[in-house]
């Protein structure tokens, strides 16, 4: 068996469906995604997962990504069986989810912490069992006015949409530095 410093999983949170791809709440799913197109990775459809797979390996270590295929509310399923299926603990596993509490184009780190109000966040806790679990939040901004589901729900604006490219070259770098660091923290 592999040991668990050998092995990764990455999950961008996002809602399924064409009408969400280019929306706040989908912006782990592009990272993700980036991410797979770097290093020329496909996804295919686990129904059995309830998410998009793919496989890989980053500096001798397997990484597996996940696209839950679940609404957002529902993300927790998708990484529990995902986790059991590959046997990894959650040391082992980084959560992509955009953040309104942060300003457009920020990250933060986070390896424990509520789940800010997110759903996605909310759901993975309750099928975890505890809020320690590590993250990488995507500052998407807050609504000047209106509600916050329309928000996050709704497209980027042209302005955001020509920022997006350099906030996910930042979130990509972010995980490959974050892969490389845990193999260091389990050597």
């Amino acid at each position: 068996m592999e040991s668990e410093s050998r092995r990764a999983l990455i999950v961008g949170l996002g809602n399924p469906g064409k009408k969400y791809e280019m929306t706040r709440h989908n912006l782990g799913q592009m990272v993700l995604s980036a991410f797979a197109d770097k290093y020329q990775w496909s996804f295919k459809r686990d129904t059995g997962l309830k998410g998009e797979i793919a496989t890989g390996i980053v500096r001798e270590k397997k990484v597996v990504l996940l696209f839950p295929t679940t609404y957002m509310n529902l993300s927790g399923q998708a990484v529990q069986k995902t986790m059991d299926f590959f046997k990894l603990s959650r040391e082992d596993v980084l959560i992509l989810s955009d953040d309104v509490a942060l300003p457009f184009g920020a990250l933060r780190y986070r390896e424990k912490g509520s789940s800010g109000g997110h759903n996605g966040l909310k759901d993975i806790e309750e099928k975890l069992g505890t809020q320690e679990y590590q993250r990488l939040r995507l500052g998407v901004g807050e609504p000047a006015v209106g509600y916050l589901e329309d928000y996050v729900l709704a497209p980027f604006t042209k302005e955001e949409q020509e920022k997006i490219p350099e906030v996910i070259t930042q979130a990509v770098t972010f995980i490959e530095e974050w892969l490389v660091q845990e193999m260091k923290e389990h050597a």
